[in-house]
């Protein structure tokens, strides 16, 4: 605890330091020859190199001490303490912004378009939860993600839900994920901070509609643990997949399962398997004879999926400026009606109106690639959700799902078997 203490003492002397950098004069002063002497004016400079790379030290020390809280200490303590220091500082402090789950659509952005140059800090804010997850488990999403952070302390009388219905909003995420690659590969929107729940409430100036769509999410998240972590988060999705092959994972009990049942309801998020029943053992026959047909049934839901995404691609794309503008072009207003401020700017700019057909036509074919893609990648996920349904592994402990647990902890102080006892 001395060790945590010490840490945010460094951190917020270093926080409230006057770090100040010369501003060079781009343009000549107005001479004025009545004898006005300009006043000195004070603007907000643009956030320092170094308050960047400090983000990233603090991302990485959370990323290590909650890590080291979870795996080695086995201290649900410090790893609350630890989420409520980066609630207030990458939430309120940092404003949501730099964030790993948005760092997403940056990437995204950077890899279909080259003319974009992404930040440094935002591949990081992208890359270090990835490897600490491949190491140590979803420890990003125990006390280090401040969207998680906020849901987690209202966590209060949280409802256990029925496994078929958690997974069948788990695909939620991944549709989440694939909208959002596209939108942002194609320069149309960056919708995961668009609709960011939280985003208003650190920012303290949000609208209306941004603190009901939060407050939505925190008074849900009073009864159903985690609601956009579990069953909204599109970089939530890349952490469960990277974590199931985790190298390190928290465990329930430091020594052997005395089958004690006392952690069965202690995990709020429902990732705890329970030991494999008598009776699904002897329905061996009858689950096989049902995976078999799922099996079957998987390529027709990839094909009905890129199907799908085919047909309502021009849908997804009337969001792009682009898109819009041309069509707006294309269907020119009624006479009388004055012209969007859209249609008056691309006017003023000279530029032909084929060309910016072509551009939009090419943007359209975008969307149908990438909406194809989706949609079969969704047909999948439905496909492999309905199959997981049908497998179980036969298990004599209770285990944290490795791919679902958020390694919080919290099941830890609920195992009577102690450390100490461990051979």
């Amino acid at each position: 605890m001395k060790r945590i203490v010490y840490i945010l003492t460094l951190f917020f002397i270093l926080l409230f330091q006057n770090v100040s950098l010369e501003a060079q004069q781009r343009f000549p002063k107005p001479e004025f020859e009545n004898g006005h002497v300009q006043p000195e004016t004070l603007r907000p400079s643009p956030r320092s190199e170094f308050l960047e790379y400090l983000d990233v030290f603090i991302l990485f020390a959370t990323l290590a001490l909650v890590s080291w809280f979870v795996i080695k200490k086995r201290n649900r303590k410090g790893v609350f303490w630890i989420s409520v220091f980066s609630l207030l500082y990458f939430g309120f402090i940092r404003e949501g912004c730099v964030c790993s789950v948005g760092s997403i659509q940056n990437i995204a952005l950077a890899l279909f378009k080259p003319e974009y140059s992404i930040p440094i800090t935002a591949i990081l804010f992208f890359v270090l939860p990835i490897l600490f997850t491949l190491l140590y488990g979803r420890t990003f999403c125990a006390g280090v993600c401040p969207l998680g952070a906020i849901q987690d302390l209202v966590a209060l009388k949280p409802m256990k839900l029925k496994v078929w219905f958690q997974k069948l909003l788990g695909i939620i995420p991944f549709i989440y994920l694939g909208l959002s690659l596209i939108y942002a590969a194609t320069g149309t929107d960056f919708i995961i901070c668009r609709y960011d729940p939280f985003v208003g409430i650190f920012r303290l100036d949000g609208t209306f509609s941004m603190y009901l769509l939060g407050a939505t999410f925190l008074i849900a998240g009073i009864f159903i643990a985690r609601p956009y972590c579990r069953f909204f988060c599109p970089y939530g999705v890349i952490l469960n997949l990277v974590s199931r092959v985790s190298k390190r994972h928290v465990t329930i009990t430091p020594s052997k399962c005395i089958q004690c049942r006392l952690c069965e309801d202690s995990c709020p998020y429902g990732a705890i398997e329970i030991p494999t029943s008598d009776l699904k053992i002897k329905d061996k026959k009858h689950t096989i004879k049902r995976y078999i047909g799922f099996a079957f049934l998987l390529p027709l839901l990839i094909l009905a999926g890129i199907w799908t995404g085919i047909k309502f691609h021009e849908n997804l794309a009337i969001v792009n400026p682009k898109v819009q503008l041309a069509q707006e072009l294309l269907n020119p207003t009624i006479q009388g009606e004055q012209e969007s401020l859209e249609v008056e700017a691309f006017k003023s700019l000279g530029q032909t109106k084929e060309h910016l057909l072509n551009e939009a036509k090419e943007i359209i074919n975008d969307f149908k690639t990438g909406a194809g893609i989706l949609g079969g990648f969704i047909g999948l996920v439905f496909g492999m959700t309905l199959l997981s349904l049908t497998v179980f592994r036969y298990r004599t402990d209770y285990e944290p799902n490795k791919g679902h647990c958020l390694s919080c902890a919290r099941c830890i102080d609920y195992c009577p078997v102690k450390a100490e006892e461990e051979e």
